[in-house]
């Protein structure tokens, strides 16, 4: 069903959806927590990011595999891998989120502030760790974490 150029494309997505919404929302989730706020403000604040940074980075993902294909293939009008494309943005960037306000929906403030970076420095390795398995590669889960 997918040649090897259009699965490439999809990895791309998902990777980058992956990482940004981890760096992002651990780091919104921080400053707010440190702030002072009540829980329910981090989350509703949490939701609320995940919502628009992942609808945000679906639409800059299909405008841009778009605007690629138009450049190099003069074709005018989307394809189906750059709706698809978005959509795998939008669902990595949304899910990949809840692991850093996951904390905050069961423990105290405080408590969830140092789990949520500890799973997101987890997670930000094992993306590594998985990605270049994926790809074949002898990288580690170390070039995540240092390249974020």
């Amino acid at each position: 069903m997918f040649n090897r150029f259009t699965s490439v494309l999809y990895f791309r997505n998902f990777i980058f959806g992956v990482e940004d919404s981890l760096v992002s929302t651990v780091g919104l989730l921080s400053g707010v927590a440190v702030a002072g706020v009540p829980k329910t403000t981090i989350l509703l604040t949490g939701i609320i990011l995940l919502l628009v940074e992942g609808l945000s980075m679906a639409v800059g993902s299909f405008l841009t595999e778009s605007s690629v294909e138009e450049y190099t293939h003069q074709i005018e009008r989307p394809t189906r891998k750059n709706v698809i494309s978005g959509i795998v943005m939008f669902f990595s960037y949304f899910f990949s989120g809840f692991i850093p306000l996951f904390p905050y929906i069961v423990w105290p403030v405080g408590f969830a502030l140092n789990c949520s970076v500890v799973l997101s420095v987890v997670a930000l390795f094992m993306l590594g760790v998985i990605g270049a398995k994926i790809s074949g590669t002898n990288t580690s889960g170390i070039r995540s974490l240092s390249a974020s």
